[in-house]
C-alpha cells in the first residue's frame, strides 16, 4: 500500500475555454512556495503487537543490509505507481524517486490509521550516507567538470545502461534487459571512442 500526501500544494487552476495566457508578474510579489511530498510505504505483511515491532525496528537500525533491504522494497512498490502514472499521463520526464534524493527518509512502525496519515508510532531517520550509493558516494566530480569544459562526452551507452539500472531498481526486469541489449549494442558501436587498457577483455566477456 502507498499513502501520498501534498503539503503546500497551490489551488487547481480554474477551468477555462481555450489556452490560459501568460501574465504580468509583480517584481515585488512573493516567490511561490515548493510543495512537500510525502510518500509512505506500507508493507502487506504486519509485524505484530508492539514488543515485536519495537525489536524488528532495533534489528533493522543496527543493520546497513536490512535498511537497504527496506529502502529497496519501499522503492520498488514507489516507482512502480510512478512508471504506472508516467505512462497514464504519457510524461518521460517524470523521473523515478531515489532515496539519495529525499529530504528524509524514515524507517518506522505505527498503527492503521497513523499510517494511513501518512504518519507513525515509532522510527528511525536514515542518514544520506546510508541511502547513497556506493558508486554515487565516489564518483569523481573531475568527469562533471571536464564534460562541461568540453574535454570529455558522454556515450550514448552510459546513459542507456544507467537507465537499464534504474529498471533494474524499480523492479522491472523486462524493461531492464530491453535497455541492456540496446546499451550494448551502443557499446560496441562506440568501442573505439571509450578506448581504455582492458577494454577489450571486459568487451570479450559481455
Amino acid at each position: 500500500m502507498l499513502v501520498v500526501r501534498v503539503q503546500g500544494a497551490p489551488p487547481p487552476p480554474r477551468r477555462r475555454l481555450g489556452r490560459a495566457k501568460p501574465k504580468r508578474v509583480d517584481p515585488d510579489a512573493e516567490q511561490p512556495t515548493v510543495p512537500l511530498t510525502t510518500l509512505t510505504a506500507i508493507p502487506a505483511e504486519p509485524l505484530g503487537d508492539g514488543e515485536a515491532a519495537e525489536r524488528w525496528l532495533e534489528r533493522v537500525r543496527a543493520d546497513d543490509d536490512a535498511i537497504g533491504e527496506q529502502l529497496s522494497a519501499a522503492l520498488t512498490l514507489i516507482n512502480g505507481a510512478v512508471h504506472a502514472h508516467r505512462a497514464a499521463v504519457l510524461d518521460p520526464h517524470l523521473a523515478d524517486v531515489g532515496a539519495e534524493h529525499a529530504l528524509a527518509v524514515r524507517i518506522g512502525f505505527g498503527g492503521g490509521d497513523e499510517l494511513a496519515d501518512g504518519r507513525f508510532e515509532r522510527a528511525i531517520d536514515v542518514p544520506t550516507s546510508t541511502r547513497r550509493r556506493r558508486g554515487e558516494a565516489l564518483r569523481p566530480q573531475e568527469r562533471v567538470a571536464a564534460v562541461f569544459a568540453g574535454r570529455e562526452s558522454i556515450a550514448a551507452c552510459e546513459l542507456i545502461v544507467l537507465r537499464a539500472r534504474a529498471d533494474l531498481d524499480a523492479g522491472r526486469p523486462r524493461e531492464a534487459a530491453l535497455q541492456l541489449r540496446v546499451g550494448l549494442e551502443a557499446l560496441l558501436a562506440e568501442r573505439d571512442a571509450l578506448r581504455a587498457p582492458g577494454q577489450d577483455d571486459d568487451l570479450a566477456a559481455l
